[in-house]
Protein backbone atom coordinates (compact mmCIF):
# COMPACT_ATOMS: atom_id res chain seq x y z
CA UNK A 1 0.00 0.00 0.00
CA UNK A 2 1.68 3.39 -0.92
CA UNK A 3 0.93 7.28 0.34
CA UNK A 4 -1.52 7.57 -1.81
CA UNK A 5 -3.50 4.98 -1.28
CA UNK A 6 -3.09 5.85 2.99
CA UNK A 7 -4.35 9.13 1.95
CA UNK A 8 -7.05 7.79 0.38
CA UNK A 9 -8.54 5.85 3.19
CA UNK A 10 -7.39 8.19 5.78
CA UNK A 11 -9.22 10.64 3.83
CA UNK A 12 -12.86 8.55 4.10
CA UNK A 13 -12.50 9.40 7.46
CA UNK A 14 -12.44 13.21 7.58
CA UNK A 15 -14.90 13.71 4.38
CA UNK A 16 -18.63 12.74 4.77
CA UNK A 17 -20.26 11.37 1.38
CA UNK A 18 -21.86 13.92 -0.63
CA UNK A 19 -25.50 13.50 -1.94
CA UNK A 20 -26.38 13.71 -5.44
CA UNK A 21 -28.31 15.93 -6.66
CA UNK A 22 -31.65 14.02 -7.12
CA UNK A 23 -31.34 12.50 -3.93
CA UNK A 24 -30.68 16.25 -2.43
CA UNK A 25 -33.97 17.14 -3.81
CA UNK A 26 -36.08 14.51 -2.34
CA UNK A 27 -39.01 15.43 0.38
CA UNK A 28 -37.49 15.48 3.80
CA UNK A 29 -39.41 13.09 6.67
CA UNK A 30 -41.91 14.07 8.68
CA UNK A 31 -40.61 14.50 11.41
CA UNK A 32 -39.16 17.31 13.59
CA UNK A 33 -35.40 18.38 13.78
CA UNK A 34 -35.09 20.47 16.75
CA UNK A 35 -33.86 18.24 19.06
CA UNK A 36 -31.58 16.48 16.30
CA UNK A 37 -27.82 16.72 17.49
CA UNK A 38 -25.90 17.10 13.87
CA UNK A 39 -23.86 13.95 12.96
CA UNK A 40 -19.63 14.99 13.23
CA UNK A 41 -17.30 13.28 11.03
CA UNK A 42 -14.61 10.69 12.41
CA UNK A 43 -11.42 12.28 12.39
CA UNK A 44 -8.55 10.30 12.98
CA UNK A 45 -5.96 11.05 15.55
CA UNK A 46 -3.17 10.49 12.72
CA UNK A 47 -3.27 11.40 9.60
CA UNK A 48 -1.15 10.83 6.38
CA UNK A 49 0.25 13.94 6.43
CA UNK A 50 1.37 13.65 10.30
CA UNK A 51 3.50 10.43 9.72
CA UNK A 52 2.20 8.69 6.54
CA UNK A 53 5.70 6.16 6.26
CA UNK A 54 5.77 4.98 9.69
CA UNK A 55 1.79 3.50 8.62
CA UNK A 56 2.73 2.34 5.01
CA UNK A 57 5.87 0.86 6.60
CA UNK A 58 3.40 -1.07 9.41
CA UNK A 59 1.28 -1.73 6.45
CA UNK A 60 3.05 -3.29 3.88
CA UNK A 61 6.39 -4.68 6.26
CA UNK A 62 4.58 -5.72 9.38
CA UNK A 63 1.18 -6.80 8.16
CA UNK A 64 -0.67 -4.44 10.27
CA UNK A 65 -4.57 -3.58 8.71
CA UNK A 66 -4.87 0.11 7.91
CA UNK A 67 -6.96 0.54 11.68
CA UNK A 68 -3.94 -1.21 13.72
CA UNK A 69 -1.06 0.73 11.43
CA UNK A 70 -2.97 4.28 12.80
CA UNK A 71 -3.09 3.23 15.94
CA UNK A 72 0.55 2.13 16.20
CA UNK A 73 2.00 5.18 14.69
CA UNK A 74 0.76 7.09 18.01
CA UNK A 75 2.75 4.91 19.67
CA UNK A 76 5.89 4.76 17.36
CA UNK A 77 7.78 7.21 14.91
CA UNK A 78 10.40 6.79 12.21
CA UNK A 79 11.61 8.40 8.53
CA UNK A 80 13.43 6.00 7.54
CA UNK A 81 13.35 2.05 7.02
CA UNK A 82 17.15 1.17 7.82
CA UNK A 83 16.23 0.20 11.90
CA UNK A 84 12.98 -1.28 11.23
CA UNK A 85 14.20 -3.54 8.60
CA UNK A 86 17.08 -4.76 10.43
CA UNK A 87 14.68 -5.98 13.39
CA UNK A 88 12.31 -7.76 10.74
CA UNK A 89 15.48 -8.97 9.31
CA UNK A 90 16.70 -10.66 12.70
CA UNK A 91 13.03 -11.59 13.57
CA UNK A 92 12.68 -13.43 10.55
CA UNK A 93 15.84 -15.29 10.99
CA UNK A 94 14.74 -17.01 14.07
CA UNK A 95 12.30 -18.13 12.50
CA UNK A 96 9.54 -16.08 13.26
CA UNK A 97 6.41 -16.10 10.85
CA UNK A 98 4.67 -12.99 9.28
CA UNK A 99 1.76 -13.60 11.53
CA UNK A 100 3.73 -13.52 14.81
CA UNK A 101 5.97 -10.13 13.64
CA UNK A 102 2.44 -8.28 13.01
CA UNK A 103 1.18 -9.41 16.66
CA UNK A 104 4.46 -8.90 18.48
CA UNK A 105 5.04 -5.11 16.79
CA UNK A 106 1.06 -4.66 17.59
CA UNK A 107 1.48 -5.46 21.02
CA UNK A 108 5.31 -3.85 21.41
CA UNK A 109 5.91 -1.06 18.71
CA UNK A 110 8.50 0.29 20.10
CA UNK A 111 10.52 -3.12 19.50
CA UNK A 112 11.14 -1.78 15.69
CA UNK A 113 13.27 1.07 17.07
CA UNK A 114 15.33 -1.58 18.88
CA UNK A 115 19.15 -2.35 18.31
CA UNK A 116 18.62 -5.93 16.95
CA UNK A 117 22.34 -6.49 17.60
CA UNK A 118 23.17 -5.32 20.90
CA UNK A 119 19.59 -5.15 22.14
CA UNK A 120 17.47 -8.41 21.04
CA UNK A 121 20.17 -10.79 19.30
CA UNK A 122 21.40 -11.56 23.09
CA UNK A 123 17.89 -12.20 24.04
CA UNK A 124 17.36 -14.58 21.27
CA UNK A 125 20.21 -16.01 21.51
CA UNK A 126 20.33 -16.78 25.82
CA UNK A 127 16.80 -18.14 25.18
CA UNK A 128 17.94 -21.04 22.08
CA UNK A 129 20.69 -21.93 24.48
CA UNK A 130 18.81 -22.53 27.35
CA UNK A 131 16.59 -25.28 25.31
CA UNK A 132 13.57 -23.25 23.42
CA UNK A 133 13.48 -24.20 20.09
CA UNK A 134 12.73 -21.68 17.15
CA UNK A 135 9.17 -22.39 16.85
CA UNK A 136 8.87 -22.45 20.50
CA UNK A 137 10.96 -19.22 20.65
CA UNK A 138 8.52 -17.40 18.21
CA UNK A 139 5.84 -18.54 19.55
CA UNK A 140 6.28 -17.69 23.60
CA UNK A 141 7.44 -13.99 21.96
CA UNK A 142 4.69 -13.24 19.68
CA UNK A 143 2.33 -14.25 22.25
CA UNK A 144 4.24 -11.97 24.89
CA UNK A 145 6.64 -9.56 23.95
CA UNK A 146 6.97 -8.18 27.09
CA UNK A 147 10.26 -10.25 27.51
CA UNK A 148 12.32 -8.73 24.85
CA UNK A 149 11.77 -4.87 26.52
CA UNK A 150 13.40 -6.56 29.94
CA UNK A 151 17.11 -6.33 30.55
CA UNK A 152 18.92 -9.39 29.95
CA UNK A 153 21.72 -8.47 32.70
CA UNK A 154 19.25 -7.02 35.27
CA UNK A 155 16.12 -9.26 34.86
CA UNK A 156 16.43 -12.58 32.22
CA UNK A 157 19.80 -13.85 33.88
CA UNK A 158 19.12 -13.04 37.72
CA UNK A 159 15.30 -14.86 37.07
CA UNK A 160 17.51 -17.76 35.39
CA UNK A 161 19.77 -18.56 37.98
CA UNK A 162 16.60 -18.74 40.63
CA UNK A 163 14.95 -20.82 38.65
CA UNK A 164 18.14 -23.03 37.78
CA UNK A 165 18.59 -23.11 41.44
CA UNK A 166 15.26 -25.09 42.39
CA UNK A 167 14.27 -26.90 39.25
CA UNK A 168 17.94 -28.13 38.39
CA UNK A 169 17.83 -28.34 34.55
CA UNK A 170 16.75 -26.02 31.87
CA UNK A 171 14.01 -28.63 30.07
CA UNK A 172 12.40 -28.06 33.68
CA UNK A 173 13.10 -23.93 32.94
CA UNK A 174 11.80 -23.77 29.47
CA UNK A 175 8.39 -25.56 30.36
CA UNK A 176 7.79 -23.15 32.97
CA UNK A 177 8.86 -20.34 30.49
CA UNK A 178 6.21 -21.49 28.14
CA UNK A 179 3.74 -22.22 30.76
CA UNK A 180 4.02 -18.43 31.44
CA UNK A 181 6.16 -15.86 30.09
CA UNK A 182 5.64 -13.43 33.80
CA UNK A 183 7.77 -16.33 35.48
CA UNK A 184 10.73 -14.43 34.03
CA UNK A 185 8.94 -10.83 34.16
CA UNK A 186 8.64 -10.72 38.10
CA UNK A 187 11.60 -10.36 40.61
CA UNK A 188 12.09 -13.54 42.10
CA UNK A 189 12.85 -12.53 45.43
CA UNK A 190 9.46 -11.14 45.65
CA UNK A 191 7.08 -13.92 45.42
CA UNK A 192 8.70 -16.63 44.28
CA UNK A 193 11.55 -17.07 46.80
CA UNK A 194 9.27 -16.84 49.82
CA UNK A 195 6.94 -19.33 48.64
CA UNK A 196 9.50 -22.09 47.78
CA UNK A 197 11.27 -21.61 51.15
CA UNK A 198 7.45 -21.81 52.98
CA UNK A 199 6.78 -25.26 50.67
CA UNK A 200 10.33 -26.39 51.85
CA UNK A 201 9.47 -25.53 55.74
CA UNK A 202 6.32 -27.16 55.28
CA UNK A 203 7.72 -30.42 54.00
CA UNK A 204 7.47 -30.38 50.78
CA UNK A 205 10.50 -32.53 49.10
CA UNK A 206 12.29 -31.13 46.07
CA UNK A 207 10.58 -32.94 43.60
CA UNK A 208 6.83 -32.04 44.54
CA UNK A 209 8.39 -28.06 44.48
CA UNK A 210 9.80 -28.98 41.42
CA UNK A 211 6.80 -30.50 39.87
CA UNK A 212 4.87 -27.27 41.27
CA UNK A 213 7.19 -24.85 39.51
CA UNK A 214 7.52 -26.35 36.84
CA UNK A 215 3.90 -27.26 35.21
CA UNK A 216 2.30 -24.33 37.34
CA UNK A 217 4.36 -21.79 38.13
CA UNK A 218 1.44 -19.21 38.19
CA UNK A 219 0.83 -21.03 41.58
CA UNK A 220 4.21 -20.36 43.32
CA UNK A 221 3.97 -16.46 41.87
CA UNK A 222 0.92 -15.47 44.19
CA UNK A 223 1.54 -12.93 47.04
CA UNK A 224 3.15 -14.77 49.81
CA UNK A 225 0.37 -14.13 52.75
CA UNK A 226 -2.60 -16.02 50.18
CA UNK A 227 0.01 -18.30 49.14
CA UNK A 228 0.63 -19.08 52.96
CA UNK A 229 -2.70 -19.49 53.76
CA UNK A 230 -3.62 -22.14 50.52
CA UNK A 231 -0.81 -24.44 51.47
CA UNK A 232 -2.66 -24.30 54.91
CA UNK A 233 -5.76 -25.00 54.02
CA UNK A 234 -4.21 -27.63 51.86
CA UNK A 235 -2.76 -29.31 54.97
CA UNK A 236 -6.20 -29.17 57.29
CA UNK A 237 -7.63 -31.09 54.34
CA UNK A 238 -5.68 -34.01 55.21
CA UNK A 239 -3.00 -34.00 52.43
CA UNK A 240 0.35 -35.53 52.91
CA UNK A 241 3.25 -32.64 52.01
CA UNK A 242 5.19 -35.20 51.23
CA UNK A 243 2.95 -36.30 48.13
CA UNK A 244 2.34 -34.88 44.78
CA UNK A 245 -0.97 -34.67 45.35
CA UNK A 246 -0.51 -31.93 48.07
CA UNK A 247 1.25 -29.68 45.52
CA UNK A 248 -1.68 -30.50 42.99
CA UNK A 249 -4.11 -29.39 45.43
CA UNK A 250 -2.19 -26.00 46.11
CA UNK A 251 -2.47 -25.25 42.48
CA UNK A 252 -5.97 -26.17 42.26
CA UNK A 253 -6.78 -23.63 45.40
CA UNK A 254 -4.44 -21.31 44.13
CA UNK A 255 -6.35 -17.96 43.37
CA UNK A 256 -9.50 -16.34 42.96
CA UNK A 257 -10.20 -18.16 39.33
CA UNK A 258 -8.84 -21.24 40.56
CA UNK A 259 -11.32 -21.20 43.89
CA UNK A 260 -13.95 -20.07 41.86
CA UNK A 261 -14.00 -23.31 39.62
CA UNK A 262 -13.29 -25.35 42.60
CA UNK A 263 -16.31 -24.29 44.25
CA UNK A 264 -18.90 -24.52 40.66
CA UNK A 265 -17.48 -28.03 40.47
CA UNK A 266 -18.46 -28.98 44.34
CA UNK A 267 -21.85 -27.46 43.54
CA UNK A 268 -21.96 -29.92 40.33
CA UNK A 269 -20.70 -33.00 41.97
CA UNK A 270 -23.84 -32.13 44.97
CA UNK A 271 -26.16 -32.22 42.47
CA UNK A 272 -25.22 -36.03 41.67
CA UNK A 273 -25.80 -37.01 45.15
CA UNK A 274 -21.80 -36.96 46.24
CA UNK A 275 -21.80 -35.94 50.15
CA UNK A 276 -18.95 -33.61 51.03
CA UNK A 277 -16.66 -36.79 52.39
CA UNK A 278 -17.30 -37.82 48.60
CA UNK A 279 -16.08 -34.52 47.39
CA UNK A 280 -13.34 -34.51 49.51
CA UNK A 281 -12.15 -38.19 49.03
CA UNK A 282 -11.78 -37.50 45.48
CA UNK A 283 -10.31 -34.06 45.65
CA UNK A 284 -7.56 -35.86 47.86
CA UNK A 285 -6.98 -39.00 45.45
CA UNK A 286 -7.40 -36.56 42.55
CA UNK A 287 -7.44 -32.78 43.05
CA UNK A 288 -7.64 -31.60 39.94
CA UNK A 289 -11.02 -33.45 39.60
CA UNK A 290 -12.04 -30.17 41.16
CA UNK A 291 -11.00 -27.96 38.03
CA UNK A 292 -13.08 -29.99 35.23
CA UNK A 293 -15.39 -27.87 33.51
CA UNK A 294 -18.61 -28.41 34.36
CA UNK A 295 -19.94 -29.79 30.90
CA UNK A 296 -17.42 -32.17 30.90
CA UNK A 297 -18.25 -33.66 34.40
CA UNK A 298 -22.46 -33.56 33.42
CA UNK A 299 -21.29 -35.35 30.55
CA UNK A 300 -19.38 -38.16 31.71
CA UNK A 301 -21.59 -38.62 35.28
CA UNK A 302 -24.91 -38.57 32.79
CA UNK A 303 -23.37 -41.55 31.07
CA UNK A 304 -21.76 -43.73 33.36
CA UNK A 305 -24.98 -43.61 35.80
CA UNK A 306 -27.78 -43.30 33.58
CA UNK A 307 -26.26 -45.00 30.36
CA UNK A 308 -24.00 -47.67 32.21
CA UNK A 309 -26.17 -48.12 35.58
CA UNK A 310 -23.14 -47.55 38.03
CA UNK A 311 -23.60 -45.66 41.22
CA UNK A 312 -23.15 -42.13 41.00
CA UNK A 313 -20.52 -42.36 44.70
CA UNK A 314 -18.06 -45.16 42.73
CA UNK A 315 -17.13 -42.07 40.59
CA UNK A 316 -16.12 -40.44 43.80
CA UNK A 317 -14.06 -43.64 45.00
CA UNK A 318 -12.03 -43.16 41.38
CA UNK A 319 -12.67 -39.64 40.09
CA UNK A 320 -9.66 -40.47 37.31
CA UNK A 321 -12.22 -41.66 35.03
CA UNK A 322 -13.49 -38.34 34.71
CA UNK A 323 -10.42 -37.08 32.73
CA UNK A 324 -10.86 -39.64 30.45
CA UNK A 325 -12.36 -38.90 26.71
CA UNK A 326 -15.97 -39.86 26.26
CA UNK A 327 -16.05 -40.13 22.52
CA UNK A 328 -12.16 -41.99 22.05
CA UNK A 329 -12.31 -44.13 25.58
CA UNK A 330 -15.62 -44.31 27.79
CA UNK A 331 -17.52 -44.66 24.96
CA UNK A 332 -15.74 -47.45 22.87
CA UNK A 333 -14.67 -49.48 26.00
CA UNK A 334 -18.21 -49.50 27.68
CA UNK A 335 -20.01 -50.74 24.73
CA UNK A 336 -17.41 -53.81 24.25
CA UNK A 337 -18.23 -54.50 28.41
CA UNK A 338 -22.53 -54.10 27.57
CA UNK A 339 -21.77 -56.49 24.67
CA UNK A 340 -19.65 -59.21 26.83
CA UNK A 341 -22.11 -58.60 29.68
CA UNK A 342 -25.28 -59.06 26.93
CA UNK A 343 -23.81 -62.48 25.75
CA UNK A 344 -22.62 -63.93 29.13
CA UNK A 345 -19.13 -63.52 28.46
CA UNK A 346 -18.58 -61.90 31.91
CA UNK A 347 -20.09 -61.04 35.01
CA UNK A 348 -21.54 -57.74 36.00
CA UNK A 349 -19.46 -58.05 39.09
CA UNK A 350 -16.76 -56.14 37.05
CA UNK A 351 -16.41 -52.14 37.69
CA UNK A 352 -15.39 -49.41 36.01
CA UNK A 353 -11.54 -49.29 36.78
CA UNK A 354 -11.37 -52.71 35.44
CA UNK A 355 -12.71 -51.43 32.33
CA UNK A 356 -11.25 -47.76 32.09
CA UNK A 357 -7.91 -48.02 33.68
CA UNK A 358 -6.05 -50.38 31.67
CA UNK A 359 -3.60 -49.01 28.79
CA UNK A 360 -5.19 -50.36 25.22
CA UNK A 361 -3.22 -52.65 24.64
CA UNK A 362 -3.87 -54.68 27.75
CA UNK A 363 -7.61 -53.85 27.71
CA UNK A 364 -7.70 -55.23 23.59
CA UNK A 365 -5.65 -58.46 25.02
CA UNK A 366 -8.50 -58.88 28.10
CA UNK A 367 -12.07 -57.88 26.58
CA UNK A 368 -11.33 -57.81 22.60
CA UNK A 369 -8.83 -60.60 21.66
CA UNK A 370 -9.77 -62.87 23.71
CA UNK A 371 -13.64 -63.29 22.49
CA UNK A 372 -13.35 -62.66 18.60
CA UNK A 373 -13.90 -66.02 18.01
CA UNK A 374 -17.05 -65.72 20.54
CA UNK A 375 -17.96 -62.33 19.03
CA UNK A 376 -16.28 -61.38 15.55
CA UNK A 377 -17.77 -58.36 15.79
CA UNK A 378 -15.88 -57.12 19.20
CA UNK A 379 -13.36 -55.47 17.63
CA UNK A 380 -15.40 -53.49 15.29
CA UNK A 381 -18.09 -52.44 18.19
CA UNK A 382 -14.91 -50.99 19.98
CA UNK A 383 -13.58 -48.79 17.08
CA UNK A 384 -17.28 -47.50 16.50
CA UNK A 385 -18.44 -49.08 13.00
CA UNK A 386 -20.62 -51.74 14.64
CA UNK A 387 -23.63 -50.11 16.75
CA UNK A 388 -24.76 -52.46 19.45
CA UNK A 389 -28.13 -52.32 18.41
CA UNK A 390 -27.09 -54.39 15.32
CA UNK A 391 -25.68 -57.07 17.55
Amino acid sequence: MDYLSISLALSLYRKPAQLKGTLAELKPPLVSLQDETPLKPIVPKTTSKQRPFTVTYLINSCGLSLESAISVSDKVQFQSPERPDSVLTLLRNYGFSKTQISNLIRKRPMLLLSHPENTLLPKLEFFQSIGLSSNELARTLSSDPTLLTRSLENQIMPTYDFLKSVLLSDEKIVAALKRTTWVFLEDPSKNLTPNVTYLRESGVPQSCVSLLLTHFPEAVMQKHEPFVETVREVKEMGFDPKKSTFVLAVHALSGKGNKSIWERCYEVYKRWGWSNEDILSAFRKHPHSMMLSEKKIMKSMDYFVNEMGWASRAIAECPVVLFFSLEKRIIPRCSVFQVLLSKGLIKEGFSLTTVLLPVEKRFLERFVMRYQEEVPELLSVYQGKVKLEGL
